[in-house]
């Protein structure tokens, strides 16, 4: 008989707790059932079920071969899935979180090609600084960075680290003068989040690698990034932003980056998705799509 469908038969009758309803759960005999564990026993030469007229039970043996059975099982229905998916053309509905600061800056950059790649795929993008369930909310990927939640789980992939920031515009530092040490921040208008954390001290490392936790001042004081740094482009002082947020800016000289040699901290940025498992042909040629957009996860390519 057929192997690998006796291991399928044996998993049944043992999830099922009987070879009666193993065989009526995949819709074949009982003594069809009776035979694929027989010979699969046969092969090895060992027994795997203990059988009494009330219950069956695993020996050892029997316990130690399921786990691999199942696992065995698992990665075949998983490239099933995966060939099945690839042979499909993308198309329909996707669904997607990501962070708002990410998807404010960088989503806008990546979404045309992907767009034009694949026509028959509608993006339906939220965005969101809250942490969310992505099944329960019925999202098919999402986009985190690294100090928010999601299930331990789901499947992750990095895509890039980002560092934070210390910057202001041209016309700020002109007119106040720029920084030469962390302590000088004390002495600038701060543009801050209203996050407790972050709402009276910055932590910034010193050279010698030390965190001062530098107070802060300012007046403008917001929980979204997107409006401080519109405040930083304006000149109304410095800001502290993930290099995600402000790549563009430093590129056109828009705004200035401030103590370069100092550490300000780092964020992952990470794509999310639910299950290997049957995964759908639109959400794979997202998952596919992204990974080939950062195809250094370890490096900050807003920096580079």
């Amino acid at each position: 008989m057929d192997r690998l469908q006796s291991m399928r038969v044996f998993a049944k009758v043992v999830e099922q707790g009987s070879f009666a309803a193993a065989g009526k759960a995949l819709d074949i005999s009982n003594a069809v059932v009776t035979r694929h564990v027989a010979d699969l026993e046969e092969h090895l030469g060992t027994r795997l079920l203990n059988r009494t007229t009330r219950r069956l039970s695993l020996t050892e043996t029997g316990h130690a071969y399921l786990e691999r059975v199942l696992q065995i099982l698992q990665e075949i229905e998983d490239a099933e899935a995966i060939a099945s998916s690839q042979s499909k053309k993308p198309s329909g509905t996707l669904r997607l979180y990501a962070h708002l600061g990410f998807g404010q800056t960088q989503l806008a950059h990546v979404m045309p090609a992907f767009a034009a790649k694949f026509p028959d795929v509608t993006l339906d993008v939220t965005l969101s600084d809250r942490s969310v369930d992505l099944v329960e909310d019925s999202f098919d990927a999402g986009i985190f960075i690294d100090f928010q939640k999601f299930d331990s789980g789901m499947i992750a992939r990095q895509l890039a680290v980002s560092e934070a920031i210390l910057c202001a515009s041209p016309q700020y530092i002109k007119a106040n003068g720029t920084l030469r040490n962390v302590e000088d921040i004390a002495k600038h208008s701060c543009l801050n989040f209203s996050y407790e954390q972050l709402r009276h001290y910055w932590p910034m490392k010193g050279l010698d690698g030390e965190t001062i936790n530098v107070p802060v001042h300012g007046k403008v004081i917001s929980n979204n990034g997107e409006l401080l740094r519109q405040c930083a482009l304006a000149g109304m002082g410095i800001v502290i932003r993930p290099s995600f947020a402000l790549g563009d800016d430093l590129a056109a000289g828009r705004l200035v980056r401030l103590l370069p040699n100092h550490e300000l901290g780092r964020l992952t940025v990470m794509l999310v998705y639910p299950s290997r498992r049957l995964l759908s042909a639109k959400v794979r040629s997202f998952v596919d799509f992204m990974q080939q957009q950062y195809p250094r996860p370890e490096t900050d390519p807003w920096l580079t």
